[in-house]
């Protein structure tokens, strides 16, 4: 139910949000509406299969949906296969439906660890059989994904698998040493690109260039904080006539922010605590060990995106182009957040059983 209330806060939000921007573009409001009616259609066959399907069954094709994943990793690479846009290559394009190939990963990898740690259990705490495998493929998906490039996203999946892996007991000096040589890299990641070094320094200060690399987060917080208790009111939005980026995707709450006021932002904010604990009750009965992980995986994923938007949205966090799920405009994101509860709700249904 928490799931059906953010999408609808989504719908109407996007409309809103994107209306006046499609016109000028497309010369139809309800041009982002109607895509976002095509996603939720796709996302809601596909929740539903999800949720018919033993869970179970899943751990059978974790080898081969990770490989799968891996392969479309590389040809999104390809030039004349991937879609290039502002100089990341990060999309298949069919006719009106763009297809990004790391959600599909990030959905896979949590199967996989899932299945794996259920499997390695008994040698999970040594480096060689119990470590070593995941992390190596979790190099390798984050490599394809930063060639993209797309350094959130890998941080993202990263900090996923690593919780997995710490929940399922590998010894902390193993944990601690990927951690220790994932910083220095980190660093070098970005510092060595001049927008990533860009980004860091405008979270730190935005007003350094207010027209410039600050615009976005400025425009945000003036969403936000114009919004006060209770909004300007649904449709009466500023900052979404061309002075906000992103304002149906990445900084959607921000519009809600303004529109809806405090009580609409800290409502979303509540519906997504409702929904973590809600998971938490999933994760909690869950009797098999692979379901636990695996549902434990998708709700931290589905967590940290939120966090991490609204954490952009406020300006605690660097600019990172993640939206938020159910509610942002964000197709194949949001098709395989929906899956991602179709599978948390078949885990809850079967659960009751060991």
């Amino acid at each position: 139910m928490v799931t059906v209330i953010l999408i609808c806060i989504g719908i109407v939000m996007i409309y809103s949000s994107s209306g006046i921007y499609a016109w000028e573009k497309y010369k139809d409001s309800f041009f982002f509406l109607k895509r976002h009616f095509s996603f939720l259609v796709i996302g809601t066959v596909f929740t539903f299969i999800a949720m018919n399907i033993d869970y179970r069954k899943l751990a059978v094709f974790a080898k081969p949906l990770l490989w799968i994943s891996i392969l479309l990793l590389v040809l999104v690479l390809i030039p004349g296969i991937g879609r290039e846009v502002s100089g990341a290559r990060r999309w298949f394009r069919f006719k009106f439906i763009s297809f990004q190939p790391s959600e599909l990963v990030n959905l896979s990898l949590i199967i996989y660890t899932a299945d794996f740690i259920s499997r390695k259990n008994n040698v999970i705490k040594t480096f060689l059989k119990g470590f070593l495998p995941p992390v190596c493929v979790l190099g390798l998906c984050s490599l394809l994904i930063l060639l993209q490039p797309d350094l959130g996203s890998t941080v993202a999946m990263g900090v996923v698998v690593l919780i997995m892996l710490f929940v399922a007991g590998v010894r902390q000096a193993h944990l601690l040493s990927i951690i220790l040589a994932g910083i220095p890299t980190l660093l070098i990641l970005i510092l060595s690109a001049p927008y990533r070094r860009q980004r860091i320094l405008t979270f730190l200060n935005p007003w350094l260039d207010p027209k410039g690399s600050g615009f976005q987060i400025i425009q945000s917080q003036i969403a936000l904080g114009s919004g006060g208790l209770f909004g300007k009111g649904l449709g009466q939005s500023m900052q979404k006539l061309f002075y906000l980026p992103a304002a149906h995707t990445d900084f959607i709450f921000s519009i809600i922010g303004e529109e809806l006021g405090l009580l609409g932002a800290v409502s979303v904010i509540v519906l997504f605590i409702i929904f973590i604990l809600q998971s938490l009750k999933i994760i909690k009965n869950t009797f098999t060990q692979f379901g636990y992980f695996l549902s434990l995986g998708l709700v931290l994923m589905i967590s940290l995106k939120a966090i991490i938007n609204i954490g952009v949205s406020c300006g605690l966090l660097p600019t990172k182009g993640l939206p938020l799920p159910f509610i942002s405009y964000g197709g194949s994101s949001f098709v395989f957040d929906m899956v991602s509860v179709g599978i948390l709700m078949n885990i809850a249904r079967t659960g009751e059983y060991p």
